[in-house]
C-alpha cells in the first residue's frame, strides 16, 4: 500500500480545469446500466426487429436467449448498439467514466501503480475492450502522460461497430484513417492527443502480441447468455418463443418456453453439481476468458475487470433499460439495452485451469476505489474550490461511484496476473484486492 500512497500523493498535485473535471454530473436518481451505442441514419421501423425475430421464429421455431440478445443489440441494420446514443441523463443509461473523470484517473493511478512493481516492461500495450465513447481511455492516458508513462506505448482498443470507432477517435486523436489494406490486423488507425498509436480491431486475438494492461469495464454483462430454469424433471434451457395470440399483424409479442428436450447447450455448458433454480451462462464470455488468460501468459501483462456481477450466486439477472427504467426484455426489441450479470466465478474457475494464471476477486467497486485512494484525490480536489456548486457536485460525483446504494456495491473487480509474478505479488501485494 505504501508504493500506491507515494504515488497518490504525488498524482494529487495535477492540476486540471476544475469545469473539464466536473461536467459529467447526473442526477442519482438514474438507474446506472453501461456498454456502448451507436449513432446511425437508418429508415425509420420501429417493428424492424420484431418483425424480423418473428419470421425468424415462425419458420425455425424458438430460438436461445444468446441468439434474441445478439439479434436485438447487434443487429447491423437495427441492433440496440448499433443505431442510437443511449449514453447520459437523455440517454438509458449512465457509465462510471462519464460520471466523472476521477474514476479513470484512480484506475489510472492502478495500472501505473503495478506496473511499475514489476519494472515497467516495455514495449506496452493499452488494451480497452469495448471502450464505450473513448471516455475511459482518454482519462487513462492523461494521467500516464502526466507521469511521463507513455514512452514506446500504444493504444488498442477492441470495438466492432466502425461507427462508434469514429465516435472514439473524435475523444482520444488528433488525426485517424482506415486502415491502408485489408491485411491488417487493425480496420482502423490513428494518433491521439498525447501522440501515441491507437489502433482498432474486431476481435482481441487480432491485437499483436507483447505486454499488456488490459482494461474490460463493463463490458461482459453484454455478451449474449444462455439461460437454464431447474424443474421437477431436471434443468431445461430458457428459449423465446411467440405468444400463441397476436392482437393484429402488425404487433409483434414474445414469451419464454422451456424446451422440451436437452438443448447441445444444456448438455455442454451446465454442470453436474448446479443447484441453482436459474442459471445463466456466457459461452462467448468464456472464450474472451481464456484469450486473456493466455495473452497475459504469452506476452506478460495485467488485466483488470470490472462490470454488474457475482461470484457464482446469481440466478435470474437477464432484464432490459430504457429511459433509466427497467423494462419486460421482449417488448418492442431494439428499443432498450439487455443485460444479464457477471459471474465472476467463471473467471476464477477458467484462471484456476491455466496454472499459470492468478486470480484475484471479485471486490466491490466501493471497497477498490477505497483501497486505492480516491478520497485523497477527492479531497485534495476539494482544497482547490471555491464555487459552493462544484463542491456539491464532486461530492455527488464521488457518492454515486462509491455508495453502497449506488454504483458501490453493484459493480465488482477482478484481476489476472501470470504466476511468474507470485513472488513480487506475494511480497507487494496486489493493491485494492489484498
Amino acid at each position: 500500500m505504501s508504493a500506491l500512497a507515494s504515488k497518490c500523493i504525488t498524482f494529487h498535485s495535477i492540476k486540471q480545469p476544475i469545469a473539464r473535471t466536473y461536467k459529467r454530473r447526473l442526477i442519482p436518481a438514474i438507474v446506472i446500466r453501461t456498454y456502448y451505442t451507436v449513432k446511425r441514419r437508418v429508415e425509420k421501423d420501429d417493428n424492424f426487429l420484431a418483425k424480423h425475430l418473428f419470421n425468424k421464429i415462425k419458420t425455425t421455431g424458438p430460438i436461445t436467449v444468446a441468439e434474441y440478445m445478439k439479434e436485438v443489440l447487434q443487429n447491423p441494420m437495427k441492433g440496440y448498439y448499433m443505431t442510437k446514443d443511449m449514453f447520459g441523463e437523455s440517454g438509458d443509461f449512465v457509465t462510471s467514466p462519464e460520471i466523472s473523470q476521477i474514476f479513470g484517473e484512480m484506475l489510472a493511478v492502478w495500472f501505473l501503480n503495478e506496473w511499475h512493481k514489476i519494472g515497467s516492461p516495455r514495449p506496452l500495450q493499452l488494451v480497452e475492450l469495448g471502450p464505450g465513447r473513448g471516455t475511459l481511455s482518454s482519462d487513462i492516458l492523461k494521467v500516464f502522460s502526466h507521469f511521463k508513462a507513455l514512452h514506446n506505448t500504444s493504444l488498442h482498443l477492441v470495438e466492432t461497430s466502425p461507427v462508434l470507432s469514429d465516435v472514439q477517435s473524435k475523444t482520444l486523436c488528433t488525426h485517424s484513417s482506415m486502415a491502408p489494406n485489408l491485411k491488417s490486423s487493425y480496420y482502423r488507425e490513428g494518433v491521439t492527443r498525447q501522440g501515441i498509436p491507437v489502433y482498432w480491431y474486431k476481435q482481441l486475438k487480432d491485437v499483436p502480441d507483447s505486454f499488456t494492461l488490459l482494461l474490460a469495464h463493463e463490458f461482459f454483462d453484454a455478451m449474449p447468455i444462455h439461460k437454464f430454469h431447474k424443474t421437477y424433471a431436471g434443468y431445461k434451457e430458457v428459449l423465446i418463443d411467440l405468444e400463441q395470440t397476436q392482437s393484429s399483424k402488425d404487433d409483434y409479442h414474445f414469451r419464454y418456453v422451456l424446451a422440451r428436450n436437452d438443448t447441445p447447450m444444456l448438455k455442454v455448458l451446465l454442470k453436474s453439481t448446479e443447484t441453482r433454480q436459474h442459471v445463466e451462462i456466457s459461452p462467448d464470455s468464456m472464450l474472451i476468458y481464456e484469450e486473456i488468460c493466455n495473452r497475459i501468459v504469452s506476452n506478460g501483462g495485467i488485466a483488470l475487470i470490472c462490470d454488474y456481477g457475482h461470484d457464482g450466486t446469481g440466478t435470474d439477472t437477464f432484464r432490459a433499460f430504457k429511459k433509466h427504467k427497467q423494462v419486460d426484455p421482449l417488448a418492442q426489441p431494439g428499443s432498450a439495452d439487455l443485460t444479464a450479470d457477471v459471474d465472476f466465478s467463471v473467471i476464477k474457475e477458467i484462471a484456476s485451469k491455466n496454472k499459470d494464471v492468478m486470480y484475484q476477486g471479485p471486490v466491490t467497486q466501493k471497497k477498490f476505489l477505497h483501497k486505492i485512494g480516491i478520497e485523497y484525490r477527492v479531497g485534495a480536489l476539494m482544497k482547490n474550490m471555491t464555487d459552493k456548486k462544484q463542491i456539491e457536485n464532486l461530492q455527488e460525483c464521488y457518492n454515486f461511484l462509491t455508495d453502497e446504494s449506488k454504483m458501490g456495491e453493484r459493480f465488482k473487480f477482478c484481476t489476472l496476473m501470470p504466476t511468474s509474478l507470485k513472488k513480487i505479488i506475494d511480497k507487494y501485494p496486489i493493491v485494492g484486492f489484498s
